[in-house]
């Protein structure tokens, strides 16, 4: 099966998880990524040992790539690095803004002696601005631009755990890059990308940030929605957690008549819409919560599902490494096989295969010998 970047050519100066995440999605897609790291690799290689011994978060986010070790202070390495961006279709890089410039590798003179070059960079808040030089890690994009503000229940902010802004950053340069690609199938012209953790943020915080300037701005309630009642958790009599999400008054009157069991509730006006619900909101819950906590969760799951209400049980890993819906796939590793969730994107045809994780330079005498001057 031909994949839709085969032959084009990705060099990575990356570390951590957002550039990363760029590359792994491109090398996917069938692109040869060429991870440039530091003798003593990337450093996401030692943020746990939790995958068969390795990190992981590297065995995530690098599979498929061909890694060698330089150290761009040498001129011998510098020479094979121009060597290779020569030949590339992208370069992607994520070091301190300045940085590549300071090794002589700026972006403006790379676009100028490469001109089909696609350049991208990923930082913590852009190339220029009062906040450029800050060191940027995920925790603090996260309270930076307001997702902790937003995130967890009433007594403190928390970060969402997962790293969201590495993620989204590294998503939206991913995005980027296929455009630039098709951009310079018509034109024949790279482009230069720069894509900010920070940015990434401040897009996804534009709801919470239109309510604050609209004199409304969201408080923190947990596993509950700020606009919406009942849309939360509660907790079924052999002691299961299950979330309702209730999206209309029509869906209300059925939770209640249905899976309630009381029809003058489904009729009573003071909860018959949205905003009469939320007004009430700790009565709505109260009437919810007493109905699930007289029912175990199988029978109220029967008796949601039978209603067409949306919801589901609070999982933690050990569920979701069970659940029915999971996808994974199997990629190798110097420590052997590895097995995780797929990515998202299902399509049509043979299922992809997916590279292998590589050791620290496991391709440095391949790569070095091709680009040689």
């Amino acid at each position: 099966m031909t994949l839709p970047l085969e032959g084009i050519l990705v060099v990575a100066l990356e570390q951590a998880v957002a550039a990363p995440m760029c590359s792994c999605r491109l090398a996917d897609a069938g692109a040869r990524v060429i991870k440039i790291e530091r003798p003593e690799g990337d450093f996401a290689r030692g943020y746990d040992a939790l995958a068969k011994g390795q990190s992981s978060y590297f065995v995530w986010l690098n599979r498929g790539k061909e890694s060698i070790v330089m150290d761009l202070t040498k001129d011998d390495d510098k020479a094979l690095l121009e060597a290779m961006l020569a030949k590339a279709d992208v370069f992607i890089q994520n070091l301190k803004p300045g940085a590549v410039a300071k090794l002589g590798f700026a972006v403006e003179r790379l676009r100028r002696d490469y001109p089909k070059l696609i350049v991208c960079s990923v930082s913590g808040y852009g190339e220029t601005g009062p906040y450029a030089q800050r060191k940027a890690y995920d925790m603090l994009i996260q309270a930076e631009a307001g997702i902790a503000s937003v995130t967890g229940g009433p007594e403190a902010p928390s970060r969402v755990g997962v790293s969201v802004c590495d993620i989204a950053s590294g998503m939206n340069a991913y995005q980027a890059i296929l455009e630039a690609l098709i951009a310079r199938g018509r034109t024949g012209e790279g482009t230069s990308i720069s894509v900010s953790m920070f940015d990434a943020m401040a897009d996804w915080m534009t709801v919470p940030l239109l309510q604050h300037e609209g004199g409304s701005p969201p408080k923190r309630i947990g596993l509950a929605h700020t606009s919406i009642a009942p849309y939360g958790v509660f907790k079924t009599r052999d002691g299961a957690d299950i979330l309702i999400s209730i999206q209309s008054d029509r869906e209300w009157r059925i939770l209640a008549e249905k899976v309630l069991g009381d029809k003058a509730l489904a009729a009573d006006p003071n909860f018959g819409t949205n905003i009469e619900r939320v007004k009430r909101r700790a009565e709505t819950d109260g009437k919810v919560a007493a109905a699930f906590g007289a029912l175990d969760v199988e029978a109220l799951q029967d008796k949601l599902a039978a209603a067409d209400i949306a919801f589901g049980r609070v999982n933690g890993p050990g569920e979701l490494a069970h659940h029915p819906h999971l996808r994974r796939i199997e990629v190798g590793s110097p420590d052997g096989p590895v097995a995780y969730p797929a990515p998202a994107a299902q399509r049509e045809g043979a299922p992809r295969r997916y590279g292998p994780v590589p050791g620290v330079g496991e391709h440095s005498d391949k790569i070095r010998a091709e680009f040689k001057r």
